[in-house]
């Protein structure tokens, strides 16, 4: 059962790093919160159907590494849940060949978060963002808030400013 919390995220911790930098920045968002199932193989997926959203409007995030075609490091991208990464076009909007998805716990060092609570916002480390250009065609997107079973909905153009993010193609 999906809940609204309206502008501001909580997770029984507290506010996510994500909410944090959303508030900082002043940008407008809603938070929502949903059961988790702890089971699930997809975590995109089901937000989408907890939340009753069309699942084009909502946006997984991938860590990847830029070192797979000749760059340096890690990069993020965000795309919608039922999209399929196209590494050369992901590697074209970094300026490389090609990308590889990170390793997992490289992934979560670097992001701070859990795979599958994998937010763009907040992390640990900044890193250079790429957002679906998709993305553009809503008024809002949902994207993960910094935890499973909870996203933050916001304008797709106030997540580009947030992370100061790019757009491009990334889907195969």
């Amino acid at each position: 059962m999906a809940r609204r919390t309206g502008g501001r995220g909580k997770t029984s911790a507290g506010a996510t790093p994500a909410v944090t930098l959303l508030t900082r920045l002043a940008i407008p968002f809603t938070a929502h919160h949903y059961d988790h199932d702890p089971g699930v193989a997809s975590f995109g997926r089901e937000a989408a159907d907890e939340l009753g959203v069309d699942p084009a409007r909502v946006f997984k995030t991938l860590v990847v590494d830029l070192s797979a075609g000749g760059g340096r490091g890690l990069g993020v991208t965000v795309l919608p849940v039922e999209g399929r990464l196209d590494l050369k076009a992901a590697g074209a909007a970094f300026g490389v060949k090609k990308v590889a998805l990170a390793d997992s716990a490289a992934a979560e060092r670097s992001s701070g978060y859990v795979v599958g609570g994998t937010s763009p916002l907040g992390q640990r480390t900044v890193l250079p963002t790429v957002l679906e250009e998709t993305a553009l065609l809503h008024d809002t997107i949902y994207v993960s808030g910094g935890a499973r079973g909870f996203d933050v909905e916001l304008a797709p153009t106030d997540l580009v400013a947030a992370l100061s993010a790019t757009t491009a193609p990334l889907l195969r």
